[in-house]
């Protein structure tokens, strides 16, 4: 169906709704009433969403050549071990930064065997983002974030030690806590690599000076 390829092609582009409707100069309701199967796009915006997803409006169009809905094969205990050290050698490292094809983002890749690794963000003091895995060039899991800085005091260093703690039980973001110096670091999270939601906190001398949250899972 044209608007199940709509919204698959819009995630693996890494586009939220707001940012196709900016390219194609429609509003974000527009967007979702196409992915919602509501209304279709015209033949004008079918060229432009074709030109955008690099594929043909045929494929676009056709019922004989949808996505396939099979479940894709995963074995999450494989998709755990690539998160964990793909985490580990990207932001929370200062390593495997790219040069983003978005405006004013910040983003990170990392690349092992059949899975990939794409962690986009805007903004520094108030931030938002997106980290993604592909598994043989299909989507398969995502998460996404939101933080905010609330004090002078906070150290951006201190952050990245935190999350370069990831481990097996917690392939999020940080542990449940951690602590050095004056700073202290809670993660709380409920779920699993499948299905979950979280917040993160950093106190300095007793006073939050930050908070965040994710959220996300498992895609098919």
């Amino acid at each position: 169906m044209l608007n199940e390829k709509i919204t698959y092609f819009r995630k693996k582009n890494m586009l939220t709704q707001e940012e196709l409707a900016e390219k194609l100069c429609v509003s974000r309701q527009t967007i979702t009433k196409w992915e919602n199967g509501l209304i279709s796009p015209s033949l004008e915006y079918l060229i432009d969403l074709s030109q955008i997803f690099n594929v043909t409006i045929d494929f676009l169009i056709k019922d004989d050549d949808c996505i396939s809905k099979e479940t894709q094969t995963m074995n999450t205990n494989t998709l755990i071990t690539f998160l964990i050290k793909a985490k580990k050698m990207t932001y929370a490292a200062k390593k495997n930064k790219v040069q983003s094809v978005k405006k004013d983002a910040h983003e990170y890749h990392y690349q092992d065997n059949e899975y990939q690794y794409y962690d986009t963000f805007y903004g520094r003091s108030y931030f938002s983002g997106q980290e993604i895995i592909y598994q043989k060039d299909q989507v398969c899991w995502s998460m996404n974030y939101y933080g905010k800085v609330l004090s002078s005091n906070f150290n951006g260093d201190f952050l990245k030690e935190a999350l370069m703690l990831v481990d097996e039980q917690r392939p999020f973001r940080g542990p449940e806590i951690y602590s050095r110096g004056e700073y202290t670091y809670i993660s709380k999270v409920t779920g699993h690599i499948d299905s979950f939601q979280g917040s993160e906190e950093i106190y300095y001398q007793n006073h939050k000076i930050y908070e965040g949250v994710y959220h996300g899972g498992i895609i098919q």
